[in-house]
């Protein structure tokens, strides 16, 4: 069999980590990982926002190495990321939905982009960050509804202010490296923080309670007694479980601190889990069973894309990622997590479970 790349724990061992965002549902997961590679993980996030949530299930959510601030507190974030001297920052913080982002347009625009360069700020101005990662969106891209996946080099845009946003942060993230490379450049220094973006396609998994996004939608609804009602059953999106773009930039983290790679990274499934949210609500009541169905909203509701892949060949070629878990699979996987927790199962111990699980993973399923 083929044997997967995966991260390396000889080289995340005591490596001091700054992550924001870890009270979502990413982030979490992300520390989780981090957690069992030896890593030494600070943390920097709003509070949760949802009951229940996956960071406090998992007792991630406390202690001294987490501190509750908003990334557009410049200094707030500054105290904070001095203090954990980091070798590495990942930063997931974000206002990530694109439906909150049509309530609360510029409240996205500015978490998403000045929060973005505070934190490059906080990282530059820091002794001792050698990478830096910033997590966008697949959605970043100028959308022109064709059948084609995007490369990293194609242009940015977005309709609605989420994905401009996050856009935006792709400009600003790029201006911010390349002036910060010509700078160290002419000072003869070799040692300059690495900086990279990483776009991923919808990702889902167990622990994700947010609002307005079709796995904790299902989960409420089915739990509740109700149907699921969904809003657009012929969009088509890049759907991956959450291991997968984690372990694209756990490795991508690796070749920054090493000095290997920057720039921008896609991490999306293969062109036959590319699907319509049609296709994943069928294979959600067949899984979870016990009666579970889902009818169409009808309603008006605002512009979203209608059909969105990725072409990750990049990270396939050179850093040897590619996915693992095929959509049914990953259907599966979902169902598992979250019918096991409700029946009493520890959030942590779940999560850790599919991890190993997905670790040991050696060819697709």
């Amino acid at each position: 069999m083929e044997a997967m790349v995966t991260p390396r724990p000889a080289f995340w061992s005591g490596k001091r980590v700054f992550l924001t965002g870890h009270t979502g549902f990413k982030g979490a997961w992300l520390e989780c990982w981090l957690e069992r590679l030896g890593a030494e993980v600070f943390t920097f996030s709003l509070p949760p926002a949802t009951e229940p949530n996956l960071s406090v299930l998992m007792g991630s959510a406390a202690g001294p190495r987490c501190v509750f601030g908003d990334v557009n507190d410049e200094a707030a974030l500054q105290k904070a990321l001095t203090a954990a001297k980091p070798d590495i920052v990942l930063h997931l913080a974000a206002q990530a939905l694109v439906r909150e982002s049509y309530a609360s347009p510029i409240e996205t625009f500015r978490t998403n982009i000045l929060g973005t360069l505070n934190v490059l700020k906080a990282a530059t101005e820091s002794q001792g960050v050698r990478a830096a990662l910033i997590v966008t969106t697949d959605k970043c891209y100028e959308n022109r509804e064709w059948i084609w996946p995007y490369r990293e080099n194609e242009a940015l845009g977005g309709h609605d202010p989420y994905s401009a946003s996050k856009a935006c942060a792709e400009i600003a993230t790029a201006a911010w490296r390349n002036s910060f490379a010509d700078l160290a450049a002419a000072r003869g220094r070799s040692d300059r923080m690495r900086i990279a973006t990483a776009r991923a396609g919808n990702v889902v998994g167990g622990g994700d309670w947010a609002a307005d996004r079709l796995i904790p939608d299902f989960v409420r609804a089915l739990t509740a007694g109700r149907e699921l009602v969904i809003r657009r059953p012929n969009a088509t999106r890049p759907w991956q479980h959450v291991l997968e773009p984690l372990l694209g930039y756990l490795l991508l983290a690796e070749r920054l601190f090493d000095g290997e790679a920057e720039g921008a990274w896609n991490f999306g499934p293969d062109a036959n889990d590319v699907r319509p949210v049609r296709w994943v609500v069928e294979r959600l009541c067949e899984a979870w069973g016990d009666g579970a169905r889902w009818r169409i909203d009808g309603g008006s509701h605002p512009h979203e894309a209608g059909l969105l892949a990725l072409d990750a060949s990049k990270a396939r070629a050179r850093l040897d990622w590619r996915p693992r878990l095929g959509l049914d699979d990953t259907v599966l996987w979902v169902c598992e997590w979250y019918k096991r927790q409700a029946a009493g199962e520890d959030a942590r111990a779940l999560t850790n479970e599919q991890i190993e699980r997905y670790q040991s993973l050696q060819t697709r399923l």
